[in-house]
Protein backbone atom coordinates (compact mmCIF):
# COMPACT_ATOMS: atom_id res chain seq x y z
CA UNK A 1 0.00 0.00 0.00
CA UNK A 2 1.80 3.40 -1.08
CA UNK A 3 -0.09 6.22 1.65
CA UNK A 4 0.57 9.83 1.93
CA UNK A 5 2.33 10.58 4.68
CA UNK A 6 0.78 10.07 8.38
CA UNK A 7 1.44 8.03 11.30
CA UNK A 8 -2.34 6.41 11.15
CA UNK A 9 -2.39 5.13 7.78
CA UNK A 10 -1.56 1.56 8.52
CA UNK A 11 -3.98 -1.76 8.14
CA UNK A 12 -3.02 -5.18 8.35
CA UNK A 13 -3.24 -5.41 4.46
CA UNK A 14 -3.60 -3.86 1.55
CA UNK A 15 -6.83 -1.91 0.69
CA UNK A 16 -6.65 0.66 -1.89
CA UNK A 17 -3.71 1.78 -3.61
CA UNK A 18 -3.42 5.06 -1.88
CA UNK A 19 -4.99 5.84 1.28
CA UNK A 20 -5.42 9.59 2.13
CA UNK A 21 -5.76 9.39 5.93
CA UNK A 22 -7.08 12.21 8.29
CA UNK A 23 -6.99 14.68 6.01
CA UNK A 24 -9.00 17.92 7.07
CA UNK A 25 -11.83 19.24 5.80
CA UNK A 26 -10.98 21.47 3.42
CA UNK A 27 -8.27 19.36 1.73
CA UNK A 28 -11.19 16.66 1.61
CA UNK A 29 -13.01 19.80 0.39
CA UNK A 30 -10.56 20.32 -2.41
CA UNK A 31 -10.35 16.43 -3.50
CA UNK A 32 -14.68 16.07 -3.61
CA UNK A 33 -15.09 19.40 -5.57
CA UNK A 34 -12.47 18.46 -8.60
CA UNK A 35 -13.89 14.89 -8.13
CA UNK A 36 -17.40 16.09 -8.60
CA UNK A 37 -18.32 14.92 -5.59
CA UNK A 38 -20.58 17.90 -4.59
CA UNK A 39 -20.42 21.64 -5.05
CA UNK A 40 -20.32 24.32 -3.11
CA UNK A 41 -23.16 26.19 -1.67
CA UNK A 42 -23.52 29.49 -0.63
CA UNK A 43 -22.04 30.19 2.81
CA UNK A 44 -19.96 27.03 2.14
CA UNK A 45 -21.51 24.08 3.16
CA UNK A 46 -20.50 21.41 1.05
CA UNK A 47 -24.29 19.58 -1.17
CA UNK A 48 -24.12 16.33 -2.03
CA UNK A 49 -25.90 13.62 -3.75
CA UNK A 50 -26.50 10.21 -2.83
CA UNK A 51 -28.38 8.79 -6.07
CA UNK A 52 -31.22 6.41 -5.94
CA UNK A 53 -30.33 5.74 -2.53
CA UNK A 54 -31.62 8.90 -0.74
CA UNK A 55 -32.11 6.58 2.71
CA UNK A 56 -31.12 3.23 4.86
CA UNK A 57 -31.48 0.06 3.38
CA UNK A 58 -32.28 -2.15 5.94
CA UNK A 59 -33.66 -5.01 3.80
CA UNK A 60 -29.51 -5.13 2.53
CA UNK A 61 -28.11 -5.17 5.88
CA UNK A 62 -26.75 -8.34 7.09
CA UNK A 63 -24.58 -9.92 10.15
CA UNK A 64 -22.49 -12.42 9.20
CA UNK A 65 -23.80 -15.90 10.86
CA UNK A 66 -20.60 -17.69 12.60
CA UNK A 67 -20.16 -19.55 16.02
CA UNK A 68 -18.02 -17.27 18.39
CA UNK A 69 -21.23 -14.55 17.55
CA UNK A 70 -24.19 -16.54 16.72
CA UNK A 71 -25.71 -17.46 20.55
CA UNK A 72 -25.81 -13.71 21.28
CA UNK A 73 -27.60 -12.23 18.23
CA UNK A 74 -31.66 -12.27 18.00
CA UNK A 75 -31.99 -13.21 14.45
CA UNK A 76 -35.01 -12.35 12.58
CA UNK A 77 -36.07 -9.86 9.69
CA UNK A 78 -33.59 -7.00 11.17
CA UNK A 79 -30.69 -9.11 11.93
CA UNK A 80 -30.53 -11.31 8.86
CA UNK A 81 -27.87 -13.56 8.79
CA UNK A 82 -25.19 -14.10 6.03
CA UNK A 83 -23.00 -17.20 5.61
CA UNK A 84 -18.88 -16.14 6.56
CA UNK A 85 -18.17 -18.04 2.98
CA UNK A 86 -20.49 -15.43 1.77
CA UNK A 87 -18.93 -12.53 3.32
CA UNK A 88 -15.21 -13.66 2.27
CA UNK A 89 -16.16 -14.39 -1.28
CA UNK A 90 -17.73 -10.32 -1.49
CA UNK A 91 -14.93 -9.29 0.38
CA UNK A 92 -12.41 -10.44 -1.65
CA UNK A 93 -13.48 -9.82 -4.76
CA UNK A 94 -14.18 -5.94 -3.42
CA UNK A 95 -9.96 -6.14 -2.13
CA UNK A 96 -9.48 -6.75 -6.11
CA UNK A 97 -11.63 -3.97 -6.80
CA UNK A 98 -10.31 -1.30 -4.78
CA UNK A 99 -6.41 -1.97 -5.39
CA UNK A 100 -6.05 0.16 -7.76
CA UNK A 101 -7.99 3.33 -6.12
CA UNK A 102 -7.27 5.79 -4.07
CA UNK A 103 -9.16 5.51 -0.73
CA UNK A 104 -9.56 7.89 1.70
CA UNK A 105 -9.49 7.15 5.35
CA UNK A 106 -10.47 8.82 9.18
CA UNK A 107 -9.37 7.59 12.02
CA UNK A 108 -11.93 8.47 14.89
CA UNK A 109 -13.36 7.34 18.57
CA UNK A 110 -17.37 6.10 18.83
CA UNK A 111 -17.99 6.56 22.62
CA UNK A 112 -16.74 9.58 24.77
CA UNK A 113 -16.61 7.91 27.86
CA UNK A 114 -13.02 6.13 28.06
CA UNK A 115 -14.07 3.51 29.87
CA UNK A 116 -16.68 2.29 26.41
CA UNK A 117 -14.74 4.11 24.21
CA UNK A 118 -13.92 2.05 20.38
CA UNK A 119 -11.61 3.27 18.26
CA UNK A 120 -12.60 3.11 14.62
CA UNK A 121 -11.16 3.29 11.10
CA UNK A 122 -12.92 4.67 8.21
CA UNK A 123 -12.28 3.59 4.58
CA UNK A 124 -13.59 5.38 2.23
CA UNK A 125 -14.53 5.51 -1.55
CA UNK A 126 -15.14 9.76 -1.49
CA UNK A 127 -13.92 12.47 -0.13
CA UNK A 128 -17.23 14.24 1.18
CA UNK A 129 -17.85 10.64 2.88
CA UNK A 130 -14.56 11.02 4.76
CA UNK A 131 -15.57 14.24 5.71
CA UNK A 132 -19.11 12.77 7.24
CA UNK A 133 -17.00 10.21 9.39
CA UNK A 134 -14.40 13.17 10.63
CA UNK A 135 -17.93 15.17 11.36
CA UNK A 136 -20.14 12.43 12.84
CA UNK A 137 -17.60 10.28 15.07
CA UNK A 138 -15.40 11.72 17.87
CA UNK A 139 -12.09 13.20 17.13
CA UNK A 140 -8.97 11.90 18.17
CA UNK A 141 -6.07 14.20 19.16
CA UNK A 142 -2.70 14.24 17.82
CA UNK A 143 -1.36 12.57 20.58
CA UNK A 144 -3.97 9.78 20.10
CA UNK A 145 -3.15 9.50 16.16
CA UNK A 146 0.04 8.94 17.31
CA UNK A 147 -0.31 5.66 18.45
CA UNK A 148 -4.02 4.97 16.89
CA UNK A 149 -4.76 1.45 16.44
CA UNK A 150 -8.41 0.37 15.01
CA UNK A 151 -10.95 -1.73 17.11
CA UNK A 152 -12.86 -2.01 14.33
CA UNK A 153 -13.01 -1.05 10.73
CA UNK A 154 -15.42 0.17 8.06
CA UNK A 155 -15.20 -0.13 4.53
CA UNK A 156 -17.64 1.85 2.10
CA UNK A 157 -17.64 1.71 -1.46
CA UNK A 158 -20.49 3.01 -2.88
CA UNK A 159 -19.45 2.06 -6.40
CA UNK A 160 -18.98 -1.67 -6.06
CA UNK A 161 -22.19 -3.98 -6.60
CA UNK A 162 -22.25 -7.21 -5.07
CA UNK A 163 -23.54 -10.26 -6.80
CA UNK A 164 -27.00 -11.70 -5.03
CA UNK A 165 -26.58 -14.47 -7.24
CA UNK A 166 -22.91 -15.72 -5.84
CA UNK A 167 -22.56 -13.41 -2.77
CA UNK A 168 -26.25 -14.56 -0.85
CA UNK A 169 -27.64 -10.37 -0.81
CA UNK A 170 -30.60 -9.54 -1.60
CA UNK A 171 -29.45 -6.97 -4.13
CA UNK A 172 -26.32 -4.82 -5.35
CA UNK A 173 -26.66 -2.68 -2.39
CA UNK A 174 -25.03 -4.71 0.89
CA UNK A 175 -24.58 -3.38 4.54
CA UNK A 176 -22.55 -6.46 5.86
CA UNK A 177 -21.82 -6.61 9.75
CA UNK A 178 -18.77 -9.27 10.73
CA UNK A 179 -18.92 -9.00 14.46
CA UNK A 180 -15.90 -11.33 15.28
CA UNK A 181 -13.54 -9.79 13.10
CA UNK A 182 -15.03 -6.13 13.96
CA UNK A 183 -15.33 -5.22 10.00
CA UNK A 184 -18.50 -3.78 8.40
CA UNK A 185 -18.64 -3.58 4.40
CA UNK A 186 -21.00 -1.32 2.97
CA UNK A 187 -20.81 -1.58 -1.06
CA UNK A 188 -23.63 -0.19 -3.20
CA UNK A 189 -25.23 2.88 -1.87
CA UNK A 190 -23.92 6.42 -1.41
CA UNK A 191 -26.00 6.90 1.67
CA UNK A 192 -23.98 8.06 4.29
CA UNK A 193 -25.97 7.75 7.07
CA UNK A 194 -25.07 3.15 6.25
CA UNK A 195 -21.66 4.64 7.89
CA UNK A 196 -23.26 6.01 11.51
CA UNK A 197 -25.88 3.44 11.73
CA UNK A 198 -23.39 0.38 11.28
CA UNK A 199 -21.12 1.78 13.79
CA UNK A 200 -24.22 2.51 16.18
CA UNK A 201 -25.21 -1.68 15.36
CA UNK A 202 -21.46 -2.73 16.33
CA UNK A 203 -21.48 -0.63 19.87
CA UNK A 204 -25.25 -1.94 20.46
CA UNK A 205 -23.99 -5.37 19.88
CA UNK A 206 -20.66 -4.58 22.28
CA UNK A 207 -21.82 -2.26 25.55
CA UNK A 208 -24.30 -4.31 27.59
CA UNK A 209 -21.58 -6.73 28.29
CA UNK A 210 -20.22 -3.73 30.03
CA UNK A 211 -23.33 -2.97 31.61
CA UNK A 212 -24.39 -0.04 29.23
CA UNK A 213 -27.58 -0.02 27.66
CA UNK A 214 -27.15 1.36 24.53
CA UNK A 215 -29.88 3.68 23.18
CA UNK A 216 -31.08 5.41 19.95
CA UNK A 217 -31.84 9.48 21.91
CA UNK A 218 -31.33 12.74 22.22
CA UNK A 219 -29.62 14.23 25.51
CA UNK A 220 -29.15 17.72 27.04
CA UNK A 221 -28.67 18.51 30.64
CA UNK A 222 -29.70 21.84 32.26
CA UNK A 223 -28.03 23.73 34.42
CA UNK A 224 -28.80 21.66 37.90
CA UNK A 225 -27.25 18.37 36.10
CA UNK A 226 -30.03 16.96 34.90
CA UNK A 227 -30.08 15.21 31.95
CA UNK A 228 -33.05 14.35 29.64
CA UNK A 229 -32.97 11.34 27.34
CA UNK A 230 -35.48 12.16 24.28
CA UNK A 231 -36.37 8.92 22.24
CA UNK A 232 -37.79 8.54 19.21
CA UNK A 233 -37.65 7.35 15.50
CA UNK A 234 -35.82 9.00 13.12
CA UNK A 235 -37.28 12.11 11.53
CA UNK A 236 -39.25 12.58 15.01
CA UNK A 237 -38.04 15.47 16.19
CA UNK A 238 -35.20 14.41 18.65
CA UNK A 239 -32.56 16.90 17.39
CA UNK A 240 -34.78 19.65 17.18
CA UNK A 241 -35.91 19.44 20.94
CA UNK A 242 -32.23 18.15 22.36
CA UNK A 243 -30.85 21.72 20.42
CA UNK A 244 -32.58 23.86 23.63
CA UNK A 245 -30.62 26.64 24.00
CA UNK A 246 -31.10 26.98 27.57
CA UNK A 247 -29.98 23.34 28.02
CA UNK A 248 -26.44 21.64 27.13
CA UNK A 249 -26.31 19.34 24.34
CA UNK A 250 -24.46 16.02 25.08
CA UNK A 251 -26.04 14.39 21.47
CA UNK A 252 -28.57 14.29 19.17
CA UNK A 253 -28.87 10.46 18.08
CA UNK A 254 -26.40 7.54 20.01
CA UNK A 255 -25.98 7.36 23.62
CA UNK A 256 -24.88 4.86 26.79
CA UNK A 257 -26.64 4.76 29.98
CA UNK A 258 -23.88 3.07 32.25
CA UNK A 259 -23.31 3.48 35.72
CA UNK A 260 -21.51 6.79 35.56
CA UNK A 261 -24.61 8.25 33.86
CA UNK A 262 -25.55 8.87 30.43
CA UNK A 263 -22.60 9.67 27.16
CA UNK A 264 -22.68 10.40 23.96
CA UNK A 265 -21.30 8.04 21.34
CA UNK A 266 -21.11 10.54 18.38
CA UNK A 267 -19.06 13.51 17.77
CA UNK A 268 -21.29 14.91 15.37
CA UNK A 269 -25.13 15.45 14.37
CA UNK A 270 -27.03 14.20 11.50
CA UNK A 271 -30.02 16.49 11.21
CA UNK A 272 -33.17 16.20 8.69
CA UNK A 273 -33.10 20.09 7.03
CA UNK A 274 -36.07 19.31 5.29
CA UNK A 275 -38.15 22.60 5.78
CA UNK A 276 -35.75 24.34 9.03
CA UNK A 277 -36.69 27.23 9.83
CA UNK A 278 -34.44 30.09 11.05
CA UNK A 279 -37.06 31.18 13.76
CA UNK A 280 -37.92 27.87 15.83
CA UNK A 281 -34.63 25.93 14.58
CA UNK A 282 -31.72 28.80 14.82
CA UNK A 283 -28.55 26.49 15.95
CA UNK A 284 -29.90 23.69 13.81
CA UNK A 285 -30.39 25.82 10.84
CA UNK A 286 -27.38 27.91 10.93
CA UNK A 287 -25.71 24.86 10.88
CA UNK A 288 -26.95 24.66 6.99
CA UNK A 289 -24.69 28.08 6.17
CA UNK A 290 -21.22 26.85 7.61
CA UNK A 291 -18.28 25.51 5.80
CA UNK A 292 -17.45 21.92 6.84
CA UNK A 293 -21.11 20.90 6.99
CA UNK A 294 -22.45 18.19 4.38
CA UNK A 295 -25.86 18.78 2.69
CA UNK A 296 -27.04 15.38 1.47
CA UNK A 297 -29.58 15.92 -1.22
CA UNK A 298 -30.65 19.32 -0.88
CA UNK A 299 -31.60 21.15 -3.47
CA UNK A 300 -30.20 24.75 -4.60
CA UNK A 301 -30.47 27.39 -7.02
CA UNK A 302 -27.68 26.16 -9.86
CA UNK A 303 -26.96 30.22 -10.37
CA UNK A 304 -26.83 31.73 -6.78
CA UNK A 305 -26.13 28.23 -4.44
CA UNK A 306 -28.39 29.49 -2.16
CA UNK A 307 -30.16 26.44 -0.36
CA UNK A 308 -33.64 25.83 -0.87
CA UNK A 309 -34.31 23.55 2.46
CA UNK A 310 -38.15 23.80 1.57
CA UNK A 311 -37.83 21.70 -1.43
CA UNK A 312 -38.57 18.18 -1.61
CA UNK A 313 -36.88 17.89 -5.71
CA UNK A 314 -34.80 14.31 -4.55
CA UNK A 315 -36.20 13.66 -1.26
CA UNK A 316 -38.29 14.00 1.81
CA UNK A 317 -35.06 13.04 3.71
CA UNK A 318 -32.79 15.85 3.56
CA UNK A 319 -29.97 15.40 5.59
CA UNK A 320 -27.03 17.91 7.47
CA UNK A 321 -23.81 16.02 8.88
CA UNK A 322 -22.23 18.61 11.40
CA UNK A 323 -20.07 18.18 13.86
CA UNK A 324 -21.38 19.34 17.64
CA UNK A 325 -19.12 22.23 18.47
CA UNK A 326 -20.86 23.78 15.69
CA UNK A 327 -23.96 23.98 17.92
CA UNK A 328 -22.72 27.01 20.43
CA UNK A 329 -24.11 24.73 23.94
CA UNK A 330 -22.83 21.25 23.36
CA UNK A 331 -20.88 19.46 25.69
CA UNK A 332 -17.16 19.37 25.04
CA UNK A 333 -17.03 16.02 26.54
CA UNK A 334 -19.69 14.52 25.70
CA UNK A 335 -19.65 12.14 28.99
CA UNK A 336 -21.58 14.96 31.78
CA UNK A 337 -21.06 11.67 33.77
CA UNK A 338 -24.05 12.44 35.89
CA UNK A 339 -27.15 10.44 37.29
CA UNK A 340 -30.36 10.68 34.71
CA UNK A 341 -32.86 12.17 36.62
CA UNK A 342 -35.98 12.03 33.80
CA UNK A 343 -36.64 10.50 30.56
CA UNK A 344 -39.14 11.41 28.38
CA UNK A 345 -40.79 8.71 25.20
CA UNK A 346 -41.30 11.06 22.68
CA UNK A 347 -43.91 11.00 20.36
CA UNK A 348 -43.71 14.04 18.38
CA UNK A 349 -44.79 14.71 14.30
CA UNK A 350 -43.15 17.94 13.38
Amino acid sequence: MTATPSPTSTTAEQIGRTVRANLPSAELYEYAIRAGEGVLAADGPLVVRTGKHTGRSPKDKFVVREPSTEAKIWWGEINQPISEEHYDRLRARLLDYVKDRDLFAQDCFIGAHPGHRRSLRVYTETAWASIFAENLFRRPSADDLRTFQPNFTIICVPSFQADPATEGTRSGTAILVHLRRMEVIIVGTEYAGEIKKSAFTVMNYLLPDEGVLPMHSAVNVGEMGDSVIFFGLSGTGKTTLSADPLRMLVGDDEHGWGADGVFNFEGGCYAKTIRLSPMYEPDIFQTTRRFGTILENVDLDPATRELDLDSEKFTENTRGAYPLHFIGNASDTGCPAMPVSEALPMKWSG
